[in-house]
């Protein structure tokens, strides 16, 4: 399900409806966020969001993972593994694993870092991280999540639209009330521009965390030679309009834009619906890099979309932090509180 277009504006009669609701669920997400988690013989870096949907989370951690691996570190990523069917922690391969079994998030990280999919309990799959020689364990996703104890807890905002009307699911797009886990949070990055992300900045240095901000940045290969080809863009992530826009400001020409719920199980009959979209506008399909991860799963391997597939582009992004040493104060943080609770 994607997103009601009522999250991301002033909260008005659909919010007020459902507010009692939404404060049932920020009642549970507190209590269960107030839990000690288990604690493993690693620091414990988590990449979490207040809201519901992407905001640059999987970015963030890549690039945390890039650092701690220039550190000399041995990270591993953590991950409940969304949309995949494992439900035991288990190490990811990419040769053998598709997003079906461990999801999009999964594939993309294992790229950066030995990954683990905490298909259980994410501390169990920390356990197993620490076993095979994890010196890190970094977690996207499971700042809510209670089973692990977390040395540093990074929450990741969309500049453009904030925390949105500021209300708890279903309400709004929060996952429990903002101050609360603002409270619990020791950094909050803001990624690209807008009054909503500056707002939610100026709350977050009230309530004594960090504020860091970045941006996302498209690799500027991909997005040159895509420059001048007609497009049909596609994307099933937290909030596709963000992709499209992203397209857009490099100047690229978009011929249509079809956007699904974060996670769309894509279908072959979708996709053939999308490539007959393309052809008859004389255009290229492209998608975000975790919407074509999920492509390569077994759903799409017959001789049949091969060609298909081999077709759709994607704009792979990083993330760039406004202060380059964001992340090495993160991680140096880390590691003392990891420290400290050894001895």
């Amino acid at each position: 399900m994607r997103a009601p277009a009522f999250w991301w504006r002033r909260a008005g009669l659909a919010s007020s409806l459902l507010s009692p609701i939404g404060a049932a669920v920020g009642a549970i997400a507190l209590s269960r966020m107030g839990k000690a988690g288990g604690r493993v013989d690693a620091p414990v870096l988590c990449i979490g969001n207040p809201t519901v949907g992407g905001a640059g989370k999987t970015p963030t951690a890549i690039a945390l993972l890039e650092r701690l691996k220039a550190r000399s570190a041995t990270p591993f990523a953590l991950l409940r593994g969304h949309g995949g069917t494992a439900r035991m922690p288990l190490r990811v391969d990419p040769e053998i694993h598709d997003a079906g079994a461990v999801g999009d998030e999964a594939l993309l990280l294992a790229r950066h870092a030995a990954t683990i999919v905490a298909g259980g309990a994410r501390w169990a799959g920390a356990e197993l991280a620490v076993e095979a020689g994890a010196s890190h364990i970094v977690m996207d996703d499971g700042f809510q999540n209670p089973s692990l104890h977390k040395d540093v807890s990074v929450l990741v905002v969309d500049g453009m639209v904030g925390v949105g009307n500021g209300c708890v699911t279903p309400a709004g797009p929060l996952r429990a009330p903002l101050l609360p886990q603002l409270a619990r949070a020791d950094a909050v990055l803001v990624v690209g521009d807008g009054a909503a992300g500056a707002e939610v900045a100026a709350r977050a240095t009230a309530a004594g965390c960090t504020v860091l901000r970045g941006r996302l940045v498209p690799d500027p290969a991909a997005a040159a030679a895509l420059r001048g080809v007609p497009l049909v863009a596609f994307a099933g992530i937290g909030r596709p309009e963000k992709f499209f826009a992203t397209l857009e400001g490099e100047g690229l020409t978009l011929r249509a834009r079809h956007a699904f719920a974060d996670h769309h199980p894509f279908r072959p009959a979708e996709i053939a619906r999308l490539a007959q979209d393309a052809r008859a506008q004389g255009a290229r399909l492209v998608t975000t890099e975790k919407d074509r991860t999920r492509l390569a799963g077994q759903a799409f391997a017959g001789q049949a979309f091969a060609g298909v597939l081999d077709t759709i582009a994607t704009l792979p992004v990083t993330l760039a932090l406004d202060d380059p040493h964001a992340l090495d104060a993160l991680a140096d943080l880390a590691e003392a509180r990891w420290q400290d609770r050894r001895r």
